[in-house]
């Protein structure tokens, strides 16, 4: 197996014996070798990316659809993939300490390795398709993820919610791929970037551009989506440090980035995402600086981060991508360092809201010096990777020139301003006078995260050089398909950007001194949260609800009889109405002809069938559904299907042991048979006639062939099957057995789930 293909199938090999490792002792630091392994893996690949290579490999997925797993890194792809294992490293020792002894720790650990493999799965797909396909197993595992405590409703309604906006955002981008394969002629992402101009000229330009961004906006929580973000720090918080600061709300940015040379570069782009971009910047910066939990203060401030990078990756210039992408890096650097250090203080200190995380650097000294490092990155000061990323997105903005550009860099210094404010919440708080609420410091496997993470924020910041530089030019090049070389420095003397890093601080430390005339200022935001998408989005999940309880008490009537009823009339006025604009069947000449035996078994079938429909007896009913059910299996093998007639007979037998055994629990026919009788009696005739044509229609000469023979002639070669039954259904009907076999999957669950609820009832009246 290729390289690129084993690392992400890695993380979904591995998660069905998370629950094995989570019994060992050190289960976290275990299970973390893995995503530490393809760190390293992935680190081998920088000198031939740097270099301008792209890794690529491709394998056989489905070929006679013409599609292939292909998978491939450039500098993009790297730069997420390493901090995708590099931090999920470190999160899953986080885990497993956070959550030591819970009897969960098992699931969580399989449902981490899913979406990490997941998000591998997106950043080196180089097939659209393949890439949806890894898109949507993030959303299942972060759902897993976010209702991690499912036995809270918060939890639970969280979930839902961050499932059901993602999922509708990401159904409405894959339509947009089908379009975008459809007018390019081709998925794979490799191809595509070498025909944006075509793309951008085709009438379907517009579409395509709407439905993709829709799914990118929604998993990055741009507004109008962005409610559901700071809504998911019901999670623990591993998984807030690693779904929601480096990694899944991530991919919409990664998914805007990797087609930007494909469908970047129109007003249409520009103006959607720099719109969105700046009002979600806005937005969240106020939102942040309103908060009081500690977890959603830092939640509106990803919101926010992530509206700044969308807003640069509107602006499209080189210049704004790599501000993007230095911001990006250093974003997941002190968010997760905070966000780790958030469930440390939870965790050791039960501090939750922002005041309560005074006094803590007294007995969590090292976990305070991570958290002010972070901090001091996130406020964009001397000498961290913050103050380069702030740097550079002030340049870029100040470049755009006109009044766009003096808007975004006056918009760009307030939301800074704001998250300096709060930087000063969150990560200094701690040095600041409290109560000594904490017993001790944080055990080695909490502490590892925060302080290595924190410590190459001041690494990348005081030699950029060294590594941030080359993966940042490889990331850019990659983003723009341009070749780019980009120097990284610290320090570029004293101008014009260095005075709008000092407003910034200026204007924060003053938002920060009146901070509660400030909150009092953005009281207006209540209205917008009573008023705003997620009062949207409540009332529109509540609209289907009350819609499909209407559909469901018309519908669901509690009497076979019309389920039957719907399910034979449906076919038949679908088919009919097709035969009319057909222009009917044609049946022609050569129908076989019948046999006494064959005429027989039919009037015994007939008569069987009459007798059960009008007998008054449920006995004599049953013993006639039972004559023409064996009349049926006796065609079957006299036409040289012994397999059906044996399951024909089997089902038979069973149908009627079962009816005899309840026969007497039942209600008597009269009391069920009331009118309807004509109305059945039509329906039926109908379903019945028609099958019937459909049946003489396929055994008109000419047509017959066509199909038995394909089958005949690729079973072997093409399923590698003798029997020709079989490979219909396992191999040329596949998916239609698998829906099949999910449906009785499904059953089987729900009878589980039936059964051990009587259980427990049981044993609770006891």
């Amino acid at each position: 197996m290729s390289g690129l293909l084993l690392a992400v199938v890695a993380g979904f090999a591995l998660a069905p014996a998370a629950a094995w490792v989570a019994r060992l002792r050190w289960s976290g630091w275990l299970i973390a070798l893995l995503p530490a392994v393809l760190t390293i893996y992935f680190a081998s690949l920088i000198p031939r990316v740097v270099a301008g290579e792209r890794v690529s490999e491709r394998l056989s997925w489905m070929p006679s659809l013409g599609l292939e797993a292909s998978f491939a890194v450039d500098g993009l792809g790297l730069l997420f993939a390493l901090l995708i294992c590099g931090i999920g490293t470190l999160v899953f020792i986080y885990g497993g300490g956070y959550l030591a002894g819970d009897r969960q720790l098992g699931r969580f650990y399989a449902a981490l390795l899913v979406f990490m493999a997941s998000m591998l799965g997106i950043v080196v797909a180089d097939n659209l398709l393949l890439l949806y396909v890894f898109w949507a197993g993030t959303s299942f595992s972060s759902y897993i993820l976010i209702g991690y405590y499912h036995e809270r409703q918060a939890a639970r309604g969280s979930a839902q919610q961050a499932l059901l906006v993602t999922v509708a955002g990401e159904l409405a981008m894959l339509g947009g791929f089908v379009l975008l394969g459809f007018v390019a002629g081709t998925f794979e992402i490799s191809a595509l970037l070498g025909r944006g101009d075509a793309i951008r000229t085709d009438p379907l330009y517009l579409p395509i551009l709407a439905l993709i961004l829709v799914g990118a906006l929604t998993k990055s929580a741009q507004f109008p989506f962005h409610f559901w973000l700071p809504n998911a720090m019901a999670a623990p918080a591993p998984v807030s440090a690693y779904l929601h600061s480096a990694t899944m709300v991530k991919a919409g940015v990664f998914l805007m980035a990797r087609l930007l040379p494909v469908l970047g570069g129109t007003e249409a782009w520009t103006i959607t995402l720099v719109g969105a971009g700046a009002v979600t910047l806005l937005l969240g910066s106020l939102l942040a600086l309103r908060g009081s939990e500690v977890k959603r203060v830092l939640a509106y401030s990803t919101v926010a981060a992530l509206g700044m990078i969308t807003m640069l990756l509107g602006i499209g210039s080189t210049e704004a991508v790599t501000a993007a992408i230095v911001f990006l890096v250093g974003h997941a650097l002190y968010k997760g360092t905070l966000f780790l250090f958030a469930g440390i203080a939870d965790h050791e200190a039960g501090a939750t809201e922002t005041a309560a995380l005074a006094g803590l650097w007294r007995r969590m000294p090292l976990a305070s010096a991570a958290a002010v490092l972070a901090a001091l990155s996130m406020a964009g000061l001397l000498p961290f990777f913050g103050f380069i990323g702030k740097e550079l997105v002030f340049e870029s903005l100040f470049h755009v020139g006109g009044v766009l550009g003096v808007a975004l860099l006056a918009l760009a210094v307030l939301a800074n301003a704001l998250l300096v404010v709060v930087a000063v919440r969150v990560g200094v708080r701690p040095l600041m006078r409290g109560p000594e609420q904490a017993r001790h410091e944080a055990p080695p496997s909490l502490l590892a995260g925060p302080l290595l993470l924190a410590g190459l924020g001041v690494t990348t910041g005081l030699v950029p050089g060294l590594l941030a530089t080359p993966l940042v030019s490889a990331a850019v090049a990659g983003t723009t398909q341009l070749p780019t070389n980009i120097e990284l420095v610290l320090w570029h003397g004293i101008n014009v950007i260095l005075a709008f890093s000092g407003i910034t601080l200026a204007l924060g430390a003053a938002i920060y001194w009146w901070r509660a005339s400030a909150r009092r200022w953005t009281g207006w935001l209540e209205l917008g949260s009573r008023l705003g998408p997620e009062q949207g989005y409540g009332s529109a999940v509540d609209l289907v609800q009350r819609g499909a309880l209407g559909l469901t008490r018309r519908l669901q009537t509690g009497y076979l009889r019309h389920y039957v009823l719907v399910t034979l009339a449906a076919p038949v006025t679908l088919v009919a109405m097709a035969l009319v604009r057909a222009g009917g069947i044609e049946l022609g000449a050569g129908q076989p002809e019948l046999r006494p035996t064959e005429v027989g078994l039919g009037v015994l079938i007939l008569v069987a069938a009459f007798v059960a429909v009008r007998s008054r007896s449920r006995l004599g009913a049953v013993a006639a559904l039972g004559v023409a059910g064996y009349g049926v299996a006796i065609v079957f093998l006299t036409f040289g299907a012994p397999d059906l007639a044996m399951t024909q007979v089997l089902i038979e037998t069973l149908t009627v042991i079962v009816f005899v055994l309840v026969l007497y629990h039942l209600p008597r026919i009269g009391s069920l048979v009331q009118g309807g009788g004509i109305r059945d009696a039509v329906v039926s005739l109908a379903f019945g006639g028609l099958m019937t044509l459909l049946v003489m229609a396929t055994l008109t000469p000419g047509t017959r062939d066509t199909i038995s023979s394909f089958f005949l002639e690729q079973s072997l070669p093409a399923a590698h099957g003798r029997n020709v039954v079989n490979v219909i259904l396992v191999d040329f009907r596949a998916l239609d057995t698998l829906g099949e076999i999910a449906v009785l999957a499904l059953a089987g669950l729900g009878v589980l789930v039936l059964l051990r609820i009587h259980i427990e009832h049981r044993a609770a009246r006891r």
